[in-house]
């Protein structure tokens, strides 16, 4: 989502050229630039002024050293800078003292609670909590049974509210039976509306008062920017939420939300859903986001997320077919499968350093559509063909082209390509080379 601000950026700084001292003479029109590439990412206007301020301040007058440009010498200040202005350091959920805990879900009608509530649920448990979701959503049927779906897909149970009830009734007596289901967490999806209301705002003050929540976090969809952070205020000023979490960070927002937010309510931003699956909720990092801005990739998130979604037995399993050299097309398509819970290629690309800048200039075009097409292929083999690759011949290619929609050649490519990376892989396990991640033992 930051891929314009960061292309400005980054167009900004190789402009500044030059050794010696940064005055405020060369350093004027590049911050100049930085200014209106934040106020077009609809960063906060406050937000905006006092960052350009800090960033020249820290500038002016440092030595350039030998081993940077000037240009390096500003994206170091002014990723600090923004690290510090999203929070520096990452904040959790504070879950202390006697259970069960209650998260309270607060946030307009449209913002993603109901499915952020099923994410974090599974965050959670993943956490080795025990959660319990709690549907006080009364005047949007398809809102409950939304959650009843969800929680059966994670495998997390949810409290069965029944029309007519009140929403501090729902949640106390989800409370009362939070022993009953050995839940040590409830996580409460609140009501909605299209806009902040009296209404709205007395009945989550209702609910606050009733069972003493200790997280109350707003959800905001960072899609709509700038509404956003007024959205925050609002909530902040009623309820004192005591954090954010950003929904829909993978679409095309300009991302001055997640820019504005802390420095306007104090408020950290605690987690981002970065797409609708219930795994895409990953935690809220300053320093990492930071990176991603300035076009520095997050190579950090991208482990941490193989380490989520990596099947530690699969990946033992190749280790050793791979010193055995036994890796055969079922192998192959079954790391397909791993590397597309990763998320996008795109976004995969975005986070490995250096390979943004080549996506955003066209040198690297990942093609999901091939990853389809190679699946495909692989599926229309017999078993035999993907353990034995070398018995697929002439008639067995037309066949299997037929069966999966394509054509000979890109059966051919993938045969090809297959067979070299079988021998690229098996040559770096020789050498010692491979071995399986430590993150899996």
């Amino acid at each position: 989502m930051f891929d314009s601000l960061s292309e400005k950026l980054n167009r900004t700084f190789k402009k500044l050229t030059g050794r010696g001292r940064l005055t405020e003479s060369n350093i004027q029109d590049a911050l100049k630039e930085v200014r209106l590439a934040l106020l077009e990412a609809d960063v906060n206007y406050k937000v905006v002024k006092k960052l350009v301020s800090d960033i020249r301040e820290r500038a002016v007058g440092q030595d350039v050293l030998d081993s940077l440009t000037p240009g390096q010498h500003i994206i170091k200040i002014v990723n600090e800078e923004l690290t510090r202005l999203m929070g520096e350091t990452r904040t959790g959920i504070e879950l202390m003292g006697r259970t069960p805990h209650l998260v309270m879900l607060v946030g307009l009608q449209g913002s993603g609670k109901t499915t952020t509530a099923a994410k974090l649920a599974r965050h959670l448990r993943r956490q080795g909590r025990h959660p319990y979701l709690v549907p006080a959503d009364i005047y949007r049927p398809a809102a409950v049974d939304q959650l009843k779906k969800l929680g059966s897909e994670i495998d997390v149970p949810v409290y069965p509210t029944e029309p007519g009830q009140r929403p501090e009734s729902i949640c106390l007596n989800a409370l009362a039976g939070a022993g009953r289901e050995g839940a040590d967490v409830l996580i409460i999806d609140t009501a909605g509306r299209l806009h902040i209301d009296e209404t709205l705002m007395a009945e989550l003050e209702t609910i606050k008062e009733k069972v003493h929540p200790t997280e109350i976090l707003l959800v905001a969809d960072a899609m709509t920017g700038q509404d956003a952070v007024t959205v925050a205020k609002d909530f902040n000023d009623r309820l004192d939420i005591s954090g954010v979490i950003l929904s829909k960070m993978e679409g095309d927002a300009r991302g001055g939300a997640a820019l504005s937010i802390r420095a306007i309510t104090g408020k950290p931003i605690k987690f981002v859903g970065v797409g609708e699956k219930v795994s895409a909720l990953e935690p809220f990092h300053p320093d990492r986001m930071a990176s991603q801005i300035l076009g520095m990739g997050d190579i950090l998130s991208l482990i941490e997320k193989a380490q989520d979604e990596f099947d530690e037995k699969e990946a033992k399993k190749l280790a050793r077919k791979l010193k055995r050299s036994e890796f055969d097309l079922e192998d192959f398509r079954s790391q397909l499968k791993q590397v597309k819970k990763l998320g996008s290629l795109e976004e995969i690309l975005g986070m490995i350093p250096g390979l943004g800048k080549l996506k955003k200039l066209g040198s690297l075009k990942p093609d999901e559509k091939e990853l389809v097409k190679v699946e495909a292929i692989i599926d229309s083999m017999t078993a035999e063909e993907r353990r034995r690759h070398k018995i697929i011949n002439g008639s067995r290619r037309r066949r299997i082209a037929r069966g999966s929609g394509t054509t000979v050649q890109d059966v051919n490519r993938l045969l090809k390509n297959f067979v070299q990376t079988k021998k690229m892989m098996e040559r770096f396990t020789k050498k010692g080379g491979l071995q399986t991640p430590s993150f899996l033992g």
